[in-house]
């Protein structure tokens, strides 16, 4: 009931802000503007990221005072640690809307955020290779992971956010479906009373459905760098302190390759996969000499885009992909509630789907693409990373 209730706050907080963060946004002139590679016709407000941010405030400041969490924030020092990572990083992200940042200097935000949060301890103790066990991590090398972590995860959600309500809807069903995944480790006695990892992944959950009423298509104000890096932290830092806190093994010895580290990379399988077609193909094209600086530069060829140059409209493509990750968290969070026999088969059955998902939207370097018309009501209206 405590988490619900959370929940709920995260929610409805996330809810009204972001019709304040709408008009200051339409005030002050705090607008995305329609570039080359965008799929929205007009300018919209690029506020969200704040509002979901002063809601996550909100919530931690609601969950503080509960009884139920005084664990978390007497015991630790990681609910402080990702309050100012957060921080961190939404400035970064508000810098990057209000007037665009280099690459290089984006990256030192995020090592900055990263940093601010291994100070505090939400970090990764142990690092799970599949079918090799688990590999306790050495002081020197916890720093590393934990930037790397931050770096990967925000990236990951950052280009995602393309389609009105993508990137809301997929991290707010990653977040969901790791809280039920941590929140039954922590009532087996696998993770620590005070562990900041589930009320994390709750109140990112209610701030995503917070706004997504404002986000889906045909959006009235987007979520911008500063929501999309903002909500990779919260996620990054979630699974670090849960995956990374702990090298029991779950759900019996046939389970050990669903050990905590690699459900975040399951439940996040679309943001990352689309991260790593990314990288691969801006990297074929520098190798082409197509240009030095490809690596820093966005292009229409990511998961959605691709979607939409199959026929599929702007909602369409949007459902698409968050069946494709709700299908990923459930293949993951089945077996650990229903004790299923034949967990050896649940890693094949998500390397199939992954194999499939690369097939139906592989990149044609070569191929134009076109998204636009894409919606038969009229031109799409989405965002920008």
């Amino acid at each position: 009931m405590a988490y619900a209730l959370v929940l709920i706050i995260s929610a409805l907080a996330s809810w009204l802000l972001t019709f304040v963060g709408r008009r200051l946004a339409v005030r002050t002139g705090a607008m995305a503007p329609v570039v080359d590679r965008s799929v929205h016709a007009e300018p919209l407000p690029t506020a969200g990221g704040v509002s979901m941010y002063i809601a996550f405030l909100v919530a931690m400041a609601v969950a503080s005072r509960m009884s139920r969490f005084s664990d978390v924030f007497g015991g630790s020092t990681e609910p402080l640690g990702v309050i100012l990572g957060a921080t961190a990083i939404m400035a970064v992200g508000l810098l990057d809307d209000i007037r665009e940042v280099s690459a290089p200097a984006k990256t030192a935000g995020m090592v900055l955020a990263g940093s601010i949060l291994y100070l505090f301890g939400v970090t990764m103790l142990y690092f799970q290779v599949p079918f090799a066990g688990f590999i306790s991590l050495s002081p020197d090398l916890e720093p590393l992971i934990t930037v790397g972590w931050v770096f990967l995860i925000a990236n990951a959600i950052n280009f995602i956010d393309g389609l009105d309500g993508l990137a809301a809807g997929i991290t707010a069903i990653a977040a969901g479906a790791f809280f039920l995944y941590s929140n039954k480790l922590s009532r087996s006695g696998l993770l620590p009373a005070e562990s900041v990892g589930p009320l994390v992944a709750v109140i990112c959950c209610g701030i995503c459905l917070g706004f997504l009423p404002h986000n889906v298509h045909k959006a009235r104000i987007i979520m911008g760098d500063t929501g999309a890096l903002f909500l990779g932290l919260l996620m990054a830092s979630s699974t670090m302190v849960v995956g990374g806190h702990t090298a029991e093994t779950f759900s019996g010895q046939k389970f050990f390759f669903f050990a905590p580290i690699f459900i975040p990379l399951v439940i996040l399988g679309v943001p990352i996969s689309d991260t790593v077609f990314a990288v691969f193909r801006r990297g074929l094209k520098r190798a082409r000499g197509q240009g030095t600086k490809i690596m820093e530069q966005g292009d229409k060829q990511h998961l959605h885009h691709r979607l939409m140059e199959m026929g599929h409209g702007h909602a369409r493509a949007v459902m698409l992909l968050w069946a494709w990750t709700l299908l990923l968290s459930g293949l993951v969070l089945y077996p650990i509630y229903f004790n299923a026999r034949g967990n050896e088969v649940i890693p094949i059955g998500i390397i199939a789907l992954g194999i499939l998902l690369f097939l139906v939207i592989r990149p044609r370097v070569n191929a134009p693409l076109d998204v636009s018309g894409a919606d038969s009501a009229g031109a799409d209206r989405g965002v920008t990373h």
